[in-house]
């Protein structure tokens, strides 16, 4: 090699390791200001009813067998202490099928509020909430949506109550689930919206917790729920479906669901017992 071609290629290592070097630095800058390493993926509402329409009816029990039909072996089936909060065993109005929107909250690390006067706790409490524990995922529920919440996990807090969760409900939230507490169960049962949660929780927001993300990858249940995953919740419990395996989760649970219903209207016939909404087709 000759001198020259001996100086370029030094030069060309130089420039390529200093290049190199500042894309590192530049990573590292990125993550040390915080970066989101899974994306989230976004779906039209269109899309998202579509894909709802395959797992019409389905329950609990169809869809995990749909997901060991496709490799998901114990995977996507929340803690069974994740559980309805109220049971409807004729018409089954407890169940639901819908598209995850997801919210995080974290514990403070604020001390609470102590003693003040009923004015200034009042906006101290008021400033909570509209900047630091907010509901900004409101602003991405629509029809079909499953709310589910990480919740900070030993806050006796009751995010969840029975006046927001109404609200959630009339934008089109068919269910909610959270990874720990709500509050207000009695009135919860009275309105029939469903509800999965673990235990009740007592307190308000302020002072206890903060939101830290929306629509962005959770635990729940001790499972990874992503936006845009199929939640489907009912006796049995919770089950989260991934995106991409929906439409093949969906024809298989379909096909289970449809020969036990088949299978027990026979056994009804014979047994001389009324058919009710569970066998009905």
């Amino acid at each position: 090699m000759s001198k020259r071609n001996t100086v370029i290629l030094v030069a060309m290592t130089v420039l390529c390791g200093g290049f190199t070097a500042g894309q590192k630095a530049d990573e590292a800058a990125d993550l040390r200001a915080g970066k989101n390493l899974i994306p989230t993926a976004i779906y039209s509402e269109a899309d998202d009813l579509k894909v709802l329409k395959l797992f019409k009816g389905l329950r609990v029990s169809d869809v995990t067998d749909g997901m060991d039909s496709v490799g998901l072996q114990n995977i996507g089936l929340m803690d069974p202490e994740i559980a309805a909060l109220w049971r409807d065993t004729v018409n089954f109005t407890h169940r639901f099928v819908g598209v995850a929107v997801t919210a995080r909250y974290v514990p403070t690390q604020d001390a609470p509020a102590g003693k003040m006067s009923v004015e200034d706790y009042d906006k101290w409490a008021g400033a909570w909430y509209e900047k630091r524990s907010t509901e900004a995922y409101l602003d991405v529920v629509r029809k079909g949506t499953a709310l589910v919440i990480e919740e900070a996990p030993n806050a006796d807090v009751g995010t969840i109550g029975s006046y927001n969760i109404l609200e959630w409900y009339g934008k089109g939230c068919v269910g909610v689930v959270t990874s720990a507490t709500a509050r207000d169960t009695d009135e919860v049962i009275t309105e029939k919206v469903p509800l999965y949660m673990k235990k009740p929780g007592r307190g308000i927001r302020p002072g206890r917790n903060e939101l830290e993300s929306v629509n962005r990858p959770i635990v729940c249940g001790g499972v990874l729920v992503m936006p845009g995953d199929i939640v489907v919740a009912d006796g049995d419990g919770v089950v989260v479906v991934p995106r991409a395996k929906a439409a093949a989760v969906a024809a298989y649970a379909r096909k289970i669901m449809d020969g036990d219903k088949a299978g027990r209207r026979d056994l009804y016939k014979s047994l001389k017992i009324k058919e009710d909404a569970s066998v009905k087709e």
